[in-house]
């Protein structure tokens, strides 16, 4: 992880290809959607699958809020706050489905023509995460990608950890690890078996290996599961996500 805020235009392009890829994938696994579907459990404990898909639905505004205050300089009105957030979610989620999935599409729309939108020189600008820690416009595209693959996985509509694309699984181990060894995290050696990687964060100390994705998945919270190989009293892994490490700082207060 560096502290630079700025990114290569095409690895942007890339970034938000990405995004849109995720977007279209977890679209179409909406389709079969029914009243009475969206109301069964997802994943995610006390949470339905309305819950899931109207929590991604405000995320994706406040993602869009973010890079249009990038953009501008100016705040799009006004930032909802954890509460607001938490409220928004409890009255939404008992909605029918045609309207959950349109507010999610809607949602996802604005989001990808608001990218689409920013000129190049906005993307290194610095903006506030919600837990208050900063990082650039582009990184947006990162938390936003995160959220759609990892909440796809909670809406229990087939799509499993073994359809995470290769590149995100990467991404997203590289970031989680670098981050738990920032904080002394007491695991000495992570190793991806498909993906050919290994990450080594102490000399000696217990291991976990497996596919990536289920790596992933455990450090995520999703798992574990068969494929993946622990040692006898690993620690549990943090909540996650975690903030990038180094980083880009803290808001000031």
């Amino acid at each position: 992880m560096t502290t630079s805020t700025d990114l290569d235009p095409a690895d942007i392009a890339a970034l938000l290809h990405d995004v849109r890829s995720s977007t279209a994938r977890l679209a179409a696994g909406l389709d079969a959607l029914t009243d009475v579907t969206t109301r069964e459990p997802s994943v995610l404990p006390g949470w339905s699958r309305g819950h899931v898909i109207t929590h991604l639905a405000r995320s994706a505004d406040v993602y869009r809020w973010l890079l249009v205050l990038a953009r501008t300089g100016i705040e799009p009105g006004t930032r909802a706050d954890a509460a607001a957030l938490d409220h928004a979610l409890r009255d939404g989620a008992g909605r029918g489905a045609a309207e959950l999935i349109a507010d999610l599409r809607g949602s996802l729309d604005r989001l990808l023509d608001e990218a689409a939108a920013m000129p190049a020189d906005r993307w290194p600008t610095l903006v506030t995460a919600l837990a208050g820690w900063r990082h650039p416009a582009w990184y947006t595209l990162h938390r936003a990608r995160r959220e759609l693959e990892t909440h796809h996985i909670d809406l229990k509509l087939g799509y499993t950890t073994v359809d995470w694309p290769i590149g995100y699984v990467t991404w997203a181990l590289d970031e989680t690890i670098a981050a738990l060894a920032a904080r002394n995290f007491p695991v000495a050696r992570f190793e991806a078996t498909d993906l050919a990687r290994s990450w080594t964060l102490a000399p000696t100390g217990p291991t976990a290996t497996g596919p990536g994705h289920a790596l992933l998945a455990w450090l995520a919270g999703r798992g574990p599961d068969e494929d993946l190989e622990l040692e006898p009293n690993l620690p549990t892994p943090p909540p996650w996500p975690l903030p990038p490490t180094p980083g880009w700082g803290r808001a000031q207060p």
